[in-house]
């Protein structure tokens, strides 16, 4: 008895049942996420980005903490580097510290600004996101104070008159790359607090203030991990 041969039907790309090849599936199945985890595309892409920016943050620390532990060198006292003369005494940390409580102060009219852009009230929303990029923007100015104090007292990026020589590399590059975040995120809250006034997104809505929310909300954490291994260890 001869087996009947059974035909066999080869499925069209882009059924149901087989996802397109190539871009188009790569495209795909990036789609299906977004619609499983029901998050718009600006939300999901800062996610993404703040997911990569963490490790790029993670290396710095964990390459900081490396060198920090394996030198031969005395560490520099950060009570002593950081401390602010005023009047005849000096201050362990002053200035860090005011730096510390106002970044973390602009989270929170930063959360005002998103609920205020969630209940349809734009003008608080945009007037909130300013005051929050005023508050980053000193914060950018304190930093360069406390990197111009440092200069003046010897401090390079390839030396250091205080202790190891690692010190003034691990300093500038964790705390100048930190401050570029801040900067781009002064930049960014600012374009669309006008943006938002302007009514730009009157008809897509107010989403997107949450999503300067997020990447501002992430700029200040990562600064109380710089606070805490840099500054206080």
């Amino acid at each position: 008895m001869s087996a009947v041969a059974v035909p066999v039907h080869d499925e069209p790309a882009g059924t149901p049942h087989s996802p397109p090849a190539g871009l188009r599936g790569l495209i795909s199945d990036w789609s299906a996420d977004q619609e499983a985890f029901k998050v718009s595309w600006g939300k999901a892409m800062m996610w993404i980005f703040l997911l990569s920016d963490t490790f790029i943050f993670g290396s710095f620390l964990t390459g900081y903490m490396t060198v920090r532990t394996s030198t031969t060198v005395a560490w520099p006292n950060p009570s002593e580097v950081f401390a602010l003369h005023v009047g005849s005494a000096n201050i362990p940390l002053l200035l860090i510290a005011i730096m510390t409580f106002v970044l973390i102060s602009s989270s929170g009219t930063m959360a005002m600004a998103v609920n205020f852009a969630y209940r349809g009230d734009k003008v608080n929303a945009a007037a909130l996101m300013f005051v929050t990029a005023a508050f980053g923007e000193m914060f950018v100015f304190m930093q360069a104070f406390e990197w111009s104090k440092l200069i003046l007292e010897g401090v390079r990026p390839w030396g250091n008159p205080m202790g190891a020589a690692q010190f003034g590399s691990a300093f500038f590059m964790i705390t100048g790359f930190h401050g570029l975040h801040v900067t781009a995120g002064v930049i960014y809250l600012m374009v669309v607090a006008i943006r938002l006034i302007r009514g730009k997104y009157d008809r897509k809505g107010y989403q997107i203030v949450e999503i300067a929310g997020l990447y501002w909300h992430f700029v200040d954490l990562v600064w109380v991990f710089i606070f805490a291994f840099f500054y206080l260890w």
